[in-house]
């Protein structure tokens, strides 16, 4: 199944609704991809049947407005499991893989209220002249529980999308350096979508722990970034079992995968140099396409000046 929230014009409200052969069949006006979360995909799997056979409306996918499949999620987990990404930026800064990093899948929270779809403008926040993008892909729990093993938690997923984890690198770095973070560095804006795709339309790509999926970044149509997400050193569920560690994880709940390979501006400019990946600026177009998942594509523009604290 693949699923899509979006807006269309004659009632603007958030909808959902099912991709059948391009089109959008849509569920009753109300209804949201969280209300058919919480169980095992009973309900989502119910939904589909009865949008398949009879939907309460069809849209062509250029009539309406795609948002994130859950434009505002209970809580946004990243994590950071993709080995190549990692080993490259500590060793360009004279480090040493940390020990730990192969123990704890590590991860920050973000800010589900800086949450956006596909096609969104994405502003630079006050006073970054820094802006990355992150190419990742994102689970989005499908039903919740505490203290969760890795095969149970990965039977709790409800779908994957992609994910862009927008950074601004240089509040990042001065953030960090205080041993707190990423703070503002991450959370001005994160762009999921453009739709939840259900796990048994990628069983066949399984590899290893993960699928083997191909992920591209274009910044102004020249690739950037390639990888795949068979690469992650992480499962999804060894990354959601820990996100449930000594806690509960909801329906809704995102988890991010990290960036993969090559899949930012920061780890392009450290091996090949800044002349020849510089910052994002107004104006640049960054397409993340992950196979069978989508693409994902936002504007970056000006954003608001910076406002002094004192």
């Amino acid at each position: 199944m693949r699923w899509v929230t979006f807006i269309e014009s004659t009632l603007p409200a958030e909808r959902t609704g099912l991709l059948v052969d391009g089109r959008i069949h849509a569920s009753a006006p109300g209804s949201t991809l969280l209300s058919f979360l919480g169980d095992d995909g009973t309900l989502l799997a119910t939904e589909a049947d009865a949008l398949r056979r009879d939907p309460r409306d069809v849209f062509e996918l250029d009539d309406v407005h795609v948002l994130a499949p859950i434009p505002k999620p209970p809580t946004v987990r990243d994590f950071y499991a993709f080995e190549q990404h990692v080993r490259t930026a500590r060793q360009r800064r004279g480090l040493e893989m940390e020990p730990d990093w192969y123990e704890l899948p590590v991860f920050y929270f973000s800010n589900p209220y800086a949450v956006s779809g596909p096609d969104d403008d994405v502003a630079i926040p006050p006073g970054s002249a820094e802006m990355d993008y992150e190419l990742e892909v994102a689970a989005v729990v499908g039903m919740g529980g505490a203290d969760l093993d890795p095969d149970d938690a990965e039977r709790r997923i409800a779908g994957y999308c992609v994910m862009n984890d927008w950074s601004a690198r240089d509040i990042q770095r001065r953030e960090m350096k205080l041993s707190m973070g990423p703070v503002k560095g991450k959370d001005f804006a994160t762009s999921i979508g453009p739709m939840l795709v259900t796990p048994d339309e990628l069983e066949d790509t399984r590899r290893s722990k993960s699928y083997d999926l191909e992920m591209i970044a274009t910044v102004n149509g020249v690739e950037y970034s390639r990888a795949s997400l068979a690469d992650i050193f992480w499962s999804f569920g060894e990354m959601l079992a820990y996100a449930s560690r000594g806690t509960r994880v909801e329906p809704g709940d995102v988890i991010g995968s990290g960036t993969c390979g090559s899949g930012c501006i920061l780890e392009l400019s450290m091996v090949h140099g800044i002349d020849r990946y510089p910052w994002l600026r107004p104006g640049d177009v960054v397409e993340l396409s992950v196979e069978r998942l989508g693409k994902l594509r936002n504007r970056v523009v000006a954003g608001a000046a910076l406002r002094p604290l004192r």
